[in-house]
């Protein structure tokens, strides 16, 4: 198969899509397809064509999500004509993919990480314009032909199909990790912090109810004054950062949050297993590798049990009884006295995600 990758972000990006579609490619071209990338330049020193045995990497010359769906049309063009199937991903990514892939007569796959639709809403850090132009610019996603849907969870696709996505025309296909990488000699037993510590850790988004923990946060530090949290996000966006860093300020918590920044795989492992809990207080996940990756280093999480949250929460964790800060100080409390809830782990191989979509992209081009 000669199949073209219009996406967003790519490799060295780090995060879990990024990993996961890194893993996919290279599986694919080690089986003899020929793969092109359409993407963004992440970092300045990136080439802007890159070409690796079977897998060609084209990168634009900026990084903006919304040049990418204006721009992304003419720079997907030549390749697209080329290629047998087109896969992209919701949101920016999705425009572009679509119609060069149209234009060509070619089949075109996405894979939706989430539908918000009136979630958009209750969405903190948003003013209301915004808020109805994304919903909208969901919607009018929503509304293309794609020839066929991959929701990354059962919770994503049931909102795939109240969005009026035929069944027939959706997949579920989770998300995967390599759990090689997170288990064995190559992560010895690490001591915990001396002080009871939760970390949040993962991107700056608007979803994942960092509104919410910051409010809990000063609660947490007067009933719990041996405690203390750790945060590691990226600096970006940057004027949500500046947000968290002035609540730090005012409520006088410079010394009870630690920040950290664009950590290593490696060091950011050892935290993980250094913490006492993980704190996942999202207003919705598609699928949230933040989550699946806690489980695999052994560390329990506190979850807001929201959407794919209930399907991929598995070994030692907290659910919130309702999404609301009392209750996660409440959580924090039984997270304190060890009240862990217990089940046999979930896993979600990477291997059997890389399986799931090269069958489907059989079937899809059949």
């Amino acid at each position: 198969m000669k199949i073209a990758f219009v996406l967003e972000n790519y490799f060295p990006n780090i995060g879990g899509v990024e990993s996961l579609f890194k893993s996919l490619v290279e599986s694919l071209a080690m089986q003899g397809h020929e793969i092109t990338i359409i993407t963004s330049r992440i970092t300045p020193t990136s080439p802007l064509k890159e070409k690796k045995g079977n897998i060609t990497i084209r990168r634009m010359p900026f990084n903006n999500r919304y040049l990418f769906t204006i721009l992304g049309f003419f720079y997907a063009l030549p390749y697209v004509r080329q290629c047998d199937l087109v896969h992209t991903t919701s949101y920016n990514a999705a425009i572009p993919a679509f119609f060069t892939a149209k234009l060509f007569g070619k089949k075109v796959i996405i894979t939706f990480h989430e539908v918000w639709a009136d979630l958009w809403n209750q969405l903190p850090y948003m003013g209301k314009v915004s808020k109805i132009v994304h919903n909208l610019f969901e919607q009018f996603l929503l509304k293309l032909p794609f020839n066929h849907f991959v929701g990354v969870s059962k919770s994503t696709s049931t909102n795939l199909v109240k969005a009026g996505i035929k069944k027939e025309r959706i997949s579920t296909i989770y998300n995967g990790i390599d759990y090689t990488e997170f288990q064995g000699a190559t992560l010895p037993a690490i001591q915990k912090h001396n002080k009871f510590t939760y970390t949040y850790f993962g991107r700056l988004g608007i979803s994942k109810g960092l509104d919410l923990l910051m409010e809990a946060i000063p609660i947490i530090q007067s009933k719990f004054p041996d405690s203390q949290v750790k945060l590691i996000v990226p600096k970006v966006p940057n004027s949500f950062l500046k947000k968290i860093e002035d609540f730090i300020q005012q409520q006088q918590l410079t010394n009870y949050v630690i920040l950290k920044h664009h950590l290593s795989f490696e060091a950011l492992k050892k935290e993980i297993k250094a913490s006492h809990c993980v704190v996942i207080p999202s207003y919705s996940e598609g699928f949230c590798f933040a989550a699946v990756e806690t489980i695999a280093l052994g560390t329990p999480l506190i979850s807001s049990d929201q959407t794919a949250l209930k399907e991929v929460v598995s070994g030692q964790f907290i659910k919130m009884d309702k999404f609301s800060v009392d209750s996660l100080v409440v959580a924090m409390k039984k997270a304190k006295q060890g009240e862990w809830e217990k089940t046999p782990i979930k896993k979600f191989e990477l291997k059997e995600t890389i399986k799931q979509y090269i069958q489907l992209y059989q079937r899809v081009l059949k």
